[in-house]
């Protein structure tokens, strides 16, 4: 599952053309990054109330990318009051590897804001560039809410393209303002809190209101809700689930990336609509779809609105083309899809409602199957996985891997000599599937990185294969599994 939602994010996060981070030669020598490993790292973080922590790989484009603006804001902010202190860790350090386990690193760079000597641990959301590391940072050390004591401070405070929550209360104190309060502090990372006495203030709703009670402030359909439940796990799911869209929109406009990570990042099926949304016509299409969205609200799905010109990267990671558009499809939480080409507005209702009631097939990603397939490492797509793996009868090692990745481009020549090795022998077959490219939905084969390598004996024993990346290593290891697969065929002959 995680395989999926990282690659799905890394996409996201190309086509979002984020902001871009360049990197300036600095005459300075001395270092403001804190180097920090196993063995400094703990007493370090301890003595610290706020402290950020950046786990990253050498060999990472994008960490190379962050490191002068990540070293720029540190100099910035060790003159802050108090200082803010800004650290590192080499996450791919053999050594470091139980502290990158330890804080679930899944990828580089991953940056941990780290409070009460490393108690509380929050992602880093923030930005990139040296600047608005600087002003995300001194917000995130301040207090957790705002107070608002004007309605100039409201007018400073209440951004009209982001995701702002304010409580109205009649007194600063009592469970009501304890609860708000936790909610803030647990939330910092993702939204930003203020608290006032006078609602008047506001710039919305009712000013009347004495309160206790919660206003959030959305860019998108009704602008403004109230919520007077201040339990803090009722205060949290309101919260979530009144900042994302009833339909967000997918495109090239920067205010609106929050909003497509929180959707990415939902627990729900997500049903994403795209189109070319410059078309004549389209709004009947968006009109139906936002009508779908109303019907099925609360009922486990989100729905997203993709233009064209923003989802080449989301056409890729799903195998489809542009002369599909109009074109729906339904991406689960374990990796199913479902998919509708070519449809009108007319056709948006009834196809989802076939999917909720389970007559809708999945749709797998495959590459075409080869019209040649006469090297040594044969070619594995979806659509043969059956054949020529699960179903063949053979011995099998397949490789998983990804046509950009460094390890398994220097595996290949080896697997090469493997099944060169094999070649006059038919019940042997060494494969390879790109799973960047296929869809993986046998549950056999948990491919969490590159290359990943399994073994299937011909009589349908799956296992991973996790020895040396050597020649001789790897058929050692397939002769051991064929003995031991003809030794349980002799006995089950005796019994």
């Amino acid at each position: 599952m995680w395989r999926i939602v990282s690659v799905w994010l890394a996409f996201f996060v190309i086509a979002c053309s984020l902001t871009a981070i360049s990197a300036e030669e600095s005459g300075e020598s001395k270092e403001f990054v804190l180097t920090l490993d196993q063995s400094n790292f703990t007493d370090t973080v301890s003595k610290q109330d706020f402290i950020v922590v950046e786990f990253y790989a050498p060999w990472c484009g994008h960490c190379k990318n962050l490191a002068p603006e990540y070293e720029k804001a540190a100099s910035i902010l060790s003159k802050h009051d108090p200082p803010i202190l800004l650290a590192k860790v080499d996450a791919n350090e053999e050594s470091n590897k139980d502290l990158a386990n330890e804080y679930e690193v899944r990828g580089f760079p991953t940056l941990k804001i780290l409070r009460n000597g490393g108690k509380n641990v929050q992602e880093y959301k923030g930005p990139r560039e040296a600047d608005g590391i600087v002003e995300y940072l001194k917000k995130q050390s301040g207090p957790a809410s705002a107070d608002i004591k004007s309605a100039e401070d409201a007018s400073n405070f209440i951004d009209e393209k982001k995701i702002v929550i304010v409580g109205v209360f009649p007194k600063f104190s009592g469970q009501e303002f304890d609860n708000y309060m936790a909610l803030a502090e647990k939330l910092r990372s993702d939204y930003e809190f203020g608290h006032t006495l006078d609602a008047k203030y506001l710039p919305r709703g009712e000013s009347s209101v004495t309160g206790p009670v919660v206003r959030l402030f959305k860019p998108f359909d009704e602008l403004f809700v109230d919520f007077k439940d201040f339990n803090v796990e009722a205060l949290e799911k309101f919260v979530e689930e009144s900042s994302i869209p009833l339909v967000t929109l997918f495109n090239n406009d920067p205010s609106n990336h929050p909003f497509i990570i929180k959707f990415y990042n939902s627990p729900l099926a997500k049903a994403m609509l795209f189109a070319n949304l410059s078309n004549e016509g389209v709004d009947s299409l968006k009109s139906k779809f936002r009508e779908v969205a109303e019907q099925y609200k609360g009922q486990g799905i989100g729905f997203l609105l993709g233009d064209l010109e923003a989802s080449q990267a989301a056409f890729q990671y799903f195998g489809v083309q542009e002369s599909q558009v109009p074109l729906i499809i339904i991406l689960e939480n374990d990796g199913k899809k479902y998919l509708k080409p070519n449809l009108e507005a007319d056709h948006i209702a009834p196809w989802v409602k076939d999917y909720k009631e389970g007559k809708v097939p999945p749709y797998v990603k495959s590459e075409p199957i080869p019209v040649e397939n006469n090297e040594p490492v044969k070619v594995v797509v979806a659509d043969t996985l059956d054949d020529m793996v699960l179903k063949s009868g053979k011995n099998v090692l397949l490789e998983f891997y990804a046509p950009w990745c460094g390890h398994c481009q220097k595996l290949a020549p080896i697997l090469e000599e493997v099944a060169i090795h094999y070649e006059k022998d038919a019940s042997v077959l060494i494969a390879k599937l790109d799973a960047t490219a296929n869809d993986i939905v046998d549950p056999n084969f948990d491919v969490r990185g590159y290359p990943t390598v399994y073994f299937r004996s011909a009589d349908g024993n799956i296992s991973a294969y996790e020895g040396e990346r050597t020649k001789e290593d790897i058929i050692d290891f397939i002769e051991k599994n064929r003995e031991k697969t003809a030794h349980q065929e002799a006995l089950k002959d005796e019994l």
